[in-house]
């Protein structure tokens, strides 16, 4: 009976120490191999390997595809203008060195994802300190890419390459959220009001520009025209003098009765001399002299 018990005891511990030396590692993992006590790790990728049994060495698997870090609750950050904000941040990485990241955590790697989740906090930190809250509110995206900077020379450290940092929700804490909102909307309304009167401004000023050069128009072409009448009566009186000039007496006829339809206007009562050298051409066709007529004055109503 003793020597079945013994039996079985030794074929468990060939079994058990048979399945600690065959090392399978799938396509997602490497594992790092290392000796009692972490000396002399190694590398080893994914397929079927052979170690020593434990403890004379054992294997830490890594995961080497893009995993997600984002805290359960959200963070609460403190920007320049002493504003506070939930912040719920969610960080892309990969282990790129996982023998780098064997010694700088001894093999525990949850202690890496610890670090790497209060460099965030404290890169958040900082950079939300450095901006009032409107800058944070319209640049999240730069806030995010200064604290993924911040915390790369870290991370690197830790074998650990950064694919990206985002902001799932920033919000306000439930007890000052009122104040804030009135605080941002006092503040667009005098954005609002800024703009509005630099508009009332540009307006204006686009209004006497139009009105400056309409007048320039106006004048330019009020010259123009008076040029082109000035040539044309010129034209005109040549012409005239140029056909008045064939019949003198015809042309003083012409401007005597023209004369006559200025100065007589109907319903207008004129009290003149009939033998008066002006109504020459109302006593004779031609113009020339004629006996007047007896009475010395005369009323005539036209």
């Amino acid at each position: 009976m003793n020597r079945i018990v013994a039996l079985v005891i030794v074929v468990v511990a060939v079994l058990f120490a048979g399945s600690t030396t065959l090392l399978v590692v799938d396509q997602r993992h490497v594992a790092v191999v290392y000796s009692h006590g972490g000396e002399n790790p190694s590398l080893v990728p994914p397929g079927l390997h052979v170690k020593l049994p434990t403890p004379l060495q054992s294997a830490m698997l890594v995961d080497t595809r893009v995993r997600t870090l984002m805290p359960s609750d959200a963070d609460r950050f403190v920007t320049s203008d002493k504003t506070d904000l939930l912040v719920t941040p969610v960080l892309k990485y990969r282990v790129t060195d996982p023998l780098k990241l064997f010694n700088e955590t001894d093999g525990d790697q949850q202690s890496a994802i610890d670090r790497l989740a209060a460099q965030m906090h404290t890169a958040l930190g900082d950079a939300f300190g450095k901006r009032a809250l409107a800058d944070v509110l319209a640049h999240e995206g730069e806030v995010a890419q200064e604290a993924q900077a911040a915390m790369t020379g870290a991370a690197n450290a830790l074998g650990i390459d950064l694919i990206d940092l985002r902001f799932v929700r920033v919000d306000f804490p439930q007890t000052g959220a009122d104040a804030v909102y009135k605080r941002m909307a006092a503040a667009q309304e005098q954005v609002a009001g800024d703009e509005r009167a630099q508009s009332a401004t540009e307006v204006a000023q686009i209004k006497a520009d139009a009105e400056r050069q309409r007048q320039a128009v106006l004048a330019d072409a009020y010259a123009t025209a008076q040029a082109i009448k000035g040539e044309g009566d010129a034209k005109a009186a040549g012409i005239a003098a140029d056909a008045f000039g064939r019949d003198p007496g015809f042309y003083q006829f012409y401007e005597s009765l023209q004369a006559y339809r200025s100065v007589f206007k109907p319903g207008d009562v004129i009290v003149v001399d009939p033998d008066s050298e002006f109504f020459r051409f109302m006593r004779s066709p031609d113009g020339s002299s004629a006996s007047a007529t007896p009475a010395a004055s005369a009323s005539r109503k036209h």
